[in-house]
């Protein structure tokens, strides 16, 4: 995924760098990039449904995404309630958890609705989990999120996602190798608006259950139970969506290995895996 958003007007430093930042992605994608993704329209509903297919036909890629899938549902509630996906037209969850509802911004095929994850067509209290990978960063206004994850959900639900997360290293791969913005000092828990998917800023998750936690669980009956950094190097040597196949699938192993070393793990995690439970009061 991709975006349009950046801060303006940039100092002759930071044009130095995003110059030097555009010069390290074009050549990445002019040389590895994955030979669907070139030249397709980031909002485009076509291009989230092939990311499910690359996904599904990189067998490396597909392990890193079961990973991810296995520790969502290690993590749903048990009780009354259904389990919402927010974000679900490029991967394969429901594969996984059977009764998900899957939902997408536009239509997609196979996603159960359409919805805006700031603007949830489900009753008060419905909910027993709204689970996401890689979407919480997508969604323009992440405060308005908040409270309609808070009014969905019921007491002892949860909130289930697996989001980039802000380190040294993390920011190098952004803004080096990735199209997507990682601004951690952002006042606001959004951006402006450019497109459905085009729009992000990669630390939002960490802007808002690390950095700015004390407001979250002050102003929404949300209180983070998990934040855990992982997966340091797993996707980035997967090729992830928009590259080609960069590791062979009799390597996950080994690369499992070195992302659980603690030290690894602390200083160069990419993602985390995060759950809000919602309180009762």
């Amino acid at each position: 995924m991709g975006c349009c958003y950046s801060r303006w007007p940039l100092s002759p430093r930071e044009s130095c760098a995003s110059s030097s930042a555009a010069w390290s992605v074009s050549l990445v994608e002019r040389f590895l990039a994955h030979p669907r993704t070139k030249g397709l329209d980031l909002d485009s509903p076509e291009t989230t449904a092939l990311r499910r297919e690359i996904i599904l036909s990189k067998p490396f890629l597909r392990l890193v995404y079961l990973d991810w899938y296995n520790r969502i549902v290690d993590r749903i509630p048990q009780g009354p309630g259904r389990v919402l996906e927010i974000g679900a037209g490029g991967g394969f969850l429901e594969l996984a958890l059977p009764g998900l509802v899957t939902s997408e911004v536009f239509y997609v095929r196979g996603v159960d609705l359409v919805a805006d994850a700031r603007q949830l067509p489900f009753g008060a209290n419905s909910l027993k989990s709204i689970v996401m990978t890689n979407v919480l960063h997508h969604i323009p206004d992440v405060a308005e999120f908040m409270s309609e994850a808070e009014r969905a959900l019921r007491p002892g639900g949860r909130v289930i996602m697996v989001e980039p997360w802000n380190t040294g290293w993390s920011r190098f791969v952004h803004e080096h190798f990735h199209d997507e913005p990682m601004i951690p000092d952002a006042a606001a828990w959004g951006f402006p608006m450019s497109g459905p998917l085009s729009g992000a800023n990669a630390a939002l998750a960490w802007m808002v259950t690390e950095r700015d936690r004390g407001r979250l669980e002050a102003e929404w009956r949300l209180r983070v139970s998990e934040a855990e950094p992982f997966m340091p190097f797993r996707y980035i040597v997967s090729g992830g969506v928009s590259l080609r196949s960069l590791q062979p699938r009799w390597m996950y192993p080994f690369w499992s290995w070195v992302d659980s070393r603690k030290v690894i793990k602390q200083r160069y995690a990419v993602f985390a895996f995060i759950v809000l439970d919602r309180t009762a009061s």
